[in-house]
């Protein structure tokens, strides 16, 4: 590798749905661009044979995506076969933070379900309205023409309405309606919205799915092979995979392997001036820039920041008010499963299409959390069949017990939002991977606010479901004792927030550093509250809107 190449106007760290869709604009527009991942490219042919061999587990997400000794994942597997967690938890609700992630080429999207929701203007004003958490710097408005400029790159599905015209109306302001119509419901989704406009108070909506419904950008439509996650085998599912090679053909360089661990600085002037990474042979390499932005995962765009040390920087990059890694955040998530007395033929479609989302915003924000919930119609062949045999059925027994619980057996799972809390911190574990980088580690709790959004969501949406539609074999997921345990919902945000104050955030509205003046972060880091809408999309179209403003800082000198 010649080290005198390794240069572009713009460094972008992490080729994921931020760090493609920046690269995309920004060569797009002339601009050198010079992508680092830190993982390996895949083939979604390799991924599928993966997937078909892999037996079956509890964390099927990752199985088809062994991590590299160099890139490791959250959890991965010891040469002994011993499972250890790279991404290390403490705290009073530490596994409430034990997300699932990617490092590779395409980041998470690979193994993603595809859902695209927007926030909702007053997730940006949350402490203005409501007098919890606290506004971000910026406003809905801001990013809605980012919105749809990544919906039309991603290809995202939904429900129709503008202005609030029909019952589906989501709650987010359109000024163009969405690239394609929306997905078809299932059977299981029309039996569910059944039994929740009968037994609650609640609605049932499309999903918006970066999803095709019909052939789009060279995508077929969704053929309903029901394993979106861990890998779409006909590729109707966005991935940003996609959106890595359109910007190499603008002319992007992307570079896999590269695992960037430190930022160096000129204090003379605020800058950065370049990053260095090291190949999985350890050996390290410097690349310098005009503009440098970090769109990795917001865990391993905050480690970065953390690692990145020096005389000047002791604290690590951007970090003179010591702020980085503070404010973590993810989705409180509880699920429950049942056999219902009728048939809904779970996994007949894509995993996610239907979706509860009256809880989303009101004036009870003040005192409780918002939420979503939806039906993960994913086939349940696996959980059923286990547990037959652990009743000890065999033979036609067997066979009766699967065919009946396969099309009776139903999962509800939900998100509730979490505000900013200053404790709730990542910092540098002791443990390091075989390069001498840290791994990271996160101190996490949830207060009474989400708790509170949990115990309406089992009382008045799981509870009702349950008896109404004549639910048996209760499970709750993640603790079958405790419906109020919380797991991860794989939406980590925070570390780097956004604000207008840098005795409080870390970055500007722009996400530009309060300290350094050519270092952007586009990554949920920034997120100053979670909102209960899957993160993906917002963390993408911020990335827009960066490589918007590097862009024209550029042509400008």
């Amino acid at each position: 590798m010649n080290n005198s190449s390794l240069s572009a106007d713009v460094v972008i760290v992490g080729a994921g749905a931020a760090g493609s869709i920046a690269a995309l604009e920004l060569a797009s527009s002339g601009l050198s661009v010079l992508v680092l991942d830190a993982g390996p490219r895949v083939t979604r042919g390799e991924i599928v044979e993966n997937f078909r061999n892999a037996p079956v587990t509890t964390r099927a997400l990752t199985t088809p995506y062994p991590p590299k000794p160099w890139a490791l994942a959250p959890t991965f597997y010891n040469t002994d076969g011993s499972i250890q967690d790279y991404l290390q938890v403490s705290g009073p609700d530490g596994d409430a933070y034990q997300t699932d992630y990617l490092r590779l080429v395409g980041g998470t999207t690979w193994h993603w379900a595809g859902c695209a929701w927007r926030h909702l203007p007053n997730d940006f004003r949350l402490h203005s309205l409501y007098g919890v958490g606290r506004d971000w710097p910026i406003g809905y408005d801001d990013l809605e023409p980012y919105y749809y400029r990544t919906e039309a790159i991603w290809g995202v599905c939904g429900p129709d309405p503008l202005n609030g015209a029909d019952q589906e109306y989501l709650g987010s302001p359109r000024k163009k309606k969405y690239p394609m119509d929306r997905m078809p419901w299932t059977y299981t989704s029309r039996m569910v919205d059944e039994a929740v406009r009968k037994y609650t108070k609640c609605r049932v909506v499309h999903e918006p799915e970066a999803r095709n419904t019909r052939p789009y950008e060279g995508r077929p439509a969704c053929a309903g092979n029901n394993n979106c996650m861990p890998i779409c085998p006909v590729g109707a599912m966005y991935n940003a995979m996609e959106t890595v090679v359109k910007a190499e053909k603008a002319g992007a360089r992307v570079m896999e392997n590269a695992v960037v661990y430190r930022i160096e600085t000129n204090p003379a002037n605020n800058e950065v001036v370049a990053v260095h990474f090291y190949n999985p042979n350890k050996e390290s390499f410097r690349v310098t820039g005009k503009k440098f932005i970090l769109a990795a995962h917001n865990i391993e765009t905050v480690k970065l920041m953390l690692f990145s040390k020096d005389d000047k920087n002791p604290n690590g990059i951007s970090n003179k008010t010591d702020q980085v890694g503070r404010y973590m955040m993810e989705h409180a998530g509880t699920e429950v499963q049942f056999t219902c007395k009728d048939p809904v033929w779970m996994g007949q479609g894509p995993q996610h299409n239907a979706a509860i989302d009256t809880w989303r915003d009101g004036a009870w924000r003040s005192d409780m959390a918002a939420s979503i919930h939806r039906v993960d119609e994913m086939n349940m062949t696996a959980q059923v069949t286990v547990a037959a045999l652990k009743k000890g059925l065999v033979g036609k027994p067997l066979d009766d017990a699967i065919r009946h619980g396969v099309s009776r057996r139903i999962e509800i799972s939900s998100h509730h939002a979490v505000v900013p809390n200053a404790e709730n911190r990542l910092t540098l574990s002791g443990k390091k991977d075989m390069l001498g980088i840290n791994f990271p580690s996160v101190h996490y709790s949830i207060d009474d606010y989400t708790r509170r959004s949990a115990v309406r969501t089992v009382k008045e949406l799981y509870e009702p479901l349950i008896a109404g539609m004549g639910g048996t074999d209760v499970l709750y997921i993640p603790d079958p004792a405790n419906p109020y345990k919380f797991s991860a919902e794989d939406h980590p945000a925070g570390g780097a927030l956004m604000g207008n104050d840098p005795n409080t955030s870390v970055v500007d509205a722009q996400c530009r550093s309060h300290e350094l003046k050519n270092l952007y972060v586009a990554s949920s880091a920034v997120f100053v509250t979670t909102g209960t809408a899957n993160p993906t999309l917002t963390i993408a179209s911020i990335s827009l809107r960066v490589a918007d403003t590097v862009k024209a800082e550029l042509a400008h000198g």
